[in-house]
């Protein structure tokens, strides 16, 4: 009896070795995330205050915020932090808007929490080491977009935050997504929002067929 637990113990080992090794997704995002982060230093940063790392726009309006510790950070886990001030303008009217999003100097954040675990780290806590254990802790997270040939993290409602599987050959190598409905529904002129646009994307159903959803999205290419 106990050779046969051993048995079945190895095997769960090695069925969970095997998977990891075959995660083509999971384990590619990590070398083009890394990529991402090598390309651009000048826009990563800590962020103690949301207890995690940001990689901002070149235009300065909108980041992508991402856990260091699932059990230390705040509001979120994976997060997107973005000026309100062209919202407004397009007719937005905070009262409207639902509790998903937190506003806060001038500025919503909207996003989703991962878990509550205490991360801990063999070596330094890095950007690119707490991306790995938000890909370790929380596959389920991060997808790929075959369309855009994009990696992309799920912030929950809508949201997402990608970056291209290959920056050489890709004219968007990031793009902060956000769903149109809520801002729609609090008054918002999508098409008017200045420096995002509001336009149809091609994604796959959850049978794998490729239907249409509308999406605010503000892209760049950082070559």
């Amino acid at each position: 009896m106990k050779t046969i637990l051993k048995l079945f113990a190895f095997l769960a080992i090695f069925a969970i070795g095997a998977c990891s090794k075959l995660d083509v997704v999971g384990n590619d995002s990590v070398r083009a995330f890394n990529e991402l982060l090598q390309s651009s230093p000048q826009l990563v940063s800590k962020d103690d205050a949301k207890g995690g790392w940001s990689f901002a726009a070149p235009d300065g309006e909108v980041r992508f915020i991402w856990s260091k510790n699932f059990a230390e950070s705040r509001p979120y886990d994976v997060m997107l932090e973005f000026d309100v001030a062209p919202f407004i303008l397009a007719g937005l009217e905070l009262s409207k808007l639902i509790n998903i999003f937190i506003l806060k100097d001038g500025k919503l954040t909207v996003g989703g929490k991962l878990g509550n675990e205490k991360i801990s780290y063999k070596g330094e806590a890095t950007p690119l080491a707490s991306y790995q254990q938000i890909v370790k802790l929380r596959r389920g997270s991060i997808g790929y977009h075959g369309q855009m040939d994009h990696y992309g993290i799920n912030l929950g409602n809508g949201n997402m935050f990608e970056w291209a599987k290959n920056m050489a050959t890709n004219d968007k190598d990031i793009v902060f997504v956000l769903d149109p409905s809520p801002f729609i529904a609090a008054g918002v002129e999508p098409a008017y929002i200045e420096g995002w646009s509001y336009t149809k994307v091609t994604v796959d159903d959850a049978y794998g067929n490729p239907i249409q959803v509308d999406k605010i999205l503000k892209a760049f290419d950082l070559k």
